[in-house]
């Protein structure tokens, strides 16, 4: 397995993961950002890489819109998605994430044979050696659960999950039985730490700090051939500045140790 963080598009993320010994950064294009940054650079991204020897884990689209009030599929976002699929497949980024928004206005039928739609779109722009995931995020998605699961990965043998079990943990539902289910199909994990009392979000705090049992996680991961990447996420709003730095640092030390590997070593 790999170890890597979600960074900005920018040339300091490349230097700062090289400093930080991790294999590779991942780039979210989230919302009103329709991704008009990371294709612009995508020269500067291959000297990146180059310069500082950290690859593109992984690249998404995420909290977008992709279908409209009136249940059709928006297709400035499906050629949008085609478009970051094939910049992953030029970047040599082993991965593409998406979800798709629900209507409540259309019925479960039509969201779904629309999402569908849409999937197929982009499994077909996506260049050989680029996996489509789905992501398990709540926010303007409803593809994240063991029904959609089940009939976007049924209905598509190529499609996966990228997993997070905050995600899971935060919406009620077991993640590690979701992970011994569908671990096969899992193409992308996020590192993220998660914090519940009484049933209460409390915070995000550094992976490996948080309450999630990851060591159960990894090792189902590995029962089902799991060997890909592992995206350390930042998301707390307390874990800021100086003490950010340190659980940063931290979640690095945490998983190295569980993946019995030193800095500089193969994970």
């Amino acid at each position: 397995m790999k170890l890597g963080i979600i960074a900005p598009v920018a040339e300091e993320s490349f230097r700062k993961a090289r400093d930080l010994g991790l294999d590779f950064v991942e780039f979210c294009i989230n919302g009103t950002d329709h991704g008009e940054k990371i294709l612009a650079l995508e020269q500067e991204i291959l000297q990146w890489r180059k310069t500082y020897g950290v690859d593109v884990g992984s690249i998404g689209r995420w909290k977008a819109e992709i279908l409209k009030p009136d249940g059709t599929v928006d297709q400035r976002e499906v050629e949008l998605a085609g478009e970051l699929a094939r910049l992953a497949g030029r970047l040599d980024c082993p991965n593409y994430v998406c979800g798709c928004n629900y209507i409540p206005e259309q019925s479960l039928f039509t969201n779904y044979s629309r999402a569908i739609s849409f999937l197929e779109q982009v499994l077909d722009a996506a260049p050989e050696g680029v996996k489509v995931s789905l992501y398990n995020c709540r926010k303007m998605n409803f593809l994240n659960t063991e029904e959609a699961w089940r009939i976007c990965l049924g209905h598509f043998p190529q499609l996966g999950i990228k997993f997070d079990p905050s995600h899971s943990r935060y919406a009620g539902t077991d993640y590690l039985a979701e992970a011994a289910r569908w671990g096969d199909r899992i193409y992308h994990v996020h590192l993220k730490g998660s914090l519940l009392v009484n049933g209460e979000r409390i915070d995000d705090p550094p992976a490996g700090l948080d309450q999630t049992d990851w060591r159960t996680l990894l090792n189902i991961l590995r029962a089902k051939g799991y060997n890909r990447n592992l995206s350390i996420e930042p998301h707390s709003p307390v874990w800021q500045g100086e003490l950010g730095e340190k659980g940063i640092a931290y979640t690095i030390r945490y998983f190295r140790e569980l993946l019995l590997c030193g800095k500089g070593d193969a994970l």
